[in-house]
């Protein structure tokens, strides 16, 4: 797990032994089976969270009790509530696993001091919340533009593994459609091919 995380870092910058032995120090690891909570509404988000196998869904409920799917998380993506984690405020997001998953857990402080002692550590975070904002951008921009196929295609060339990771339900709730639509789009059986 350690050289997971190492090298899903140095990506995009570069650290010594030492420095990566100071970033390691920063955070623990857990191990969850599927079906476990890492964030629940309402409450406090300590951590935020890099995934090392496994697949989470990051989840808001509306005040109909209507579940919406904000996103998913797979291997080597760091989820969690970051509004709430930043600010220290309870969760409006639910973080769950849907299979098994270990993941390396990062609470605020660790962030903090992190981006403080180690400045490539800063610009780490800076990439990827700012990659993260731009995904999110797109996201709302193809639920607002685009048709149900189109945003179906989407997310196949994006995720290619996840229709067979996921439920056509949790899909459906992703994409902004009714399962039913969701059904029409898909043959039974299979997941038609995207030509790239």
């Amino acid at each position: 797990m350690q050289q997971q995380l190492r090298e899903h870092l140095e990506q995009i910058v570069s650290l010594t032994d030492e420095e990566f032995a100071l970033v390691l120090a920063q955070f623990t690891s857990r191990q969850l089976r599927k079906h476990q909570f890492l964030i629940r509404e309402g409450e406090r988000v300590r951590e935020m969270y890099f995934v090392v196998t496994g697949l989470l869904k990051l989840v808001h409920t509306d005040a109909t009790g209507r579940a919406h799917v904000v996103s998913f998380a797979l291997e080597d993506w760091w989820e969690g509530d970051f509004a709430a984690y930043l600010a220290q405020t309870p969760a409006t997001l639910s973080l769950q696993c849907l299979e098994d998953t270990a993941v390396w857990c990062l609470p605020l402080e660790g962030y903090d001091y992190l981006c403080r002692q180690l400045p490539q550590m800063a610009r780490f975070f800076l990439v990827k919340f700012t990659r993260g904002g731009v995904a999110a951008q797109q996201r709302i921009l193809s639920l607002l533009a685009l048709p149900a196929r189109e945003r179906y295609e989407l997310l196949l060339r994006q995720y290619p593994t996840l229709p067979q990771r996921v439920s056509k339900t949790l899909l459906a709730a992703y994409l902004g459609l009714s399962r039913e639509t969701l059904s029409r789009l898909v043959e039974p059986g299979r997941v038609p091919k995207i030509v790239r």
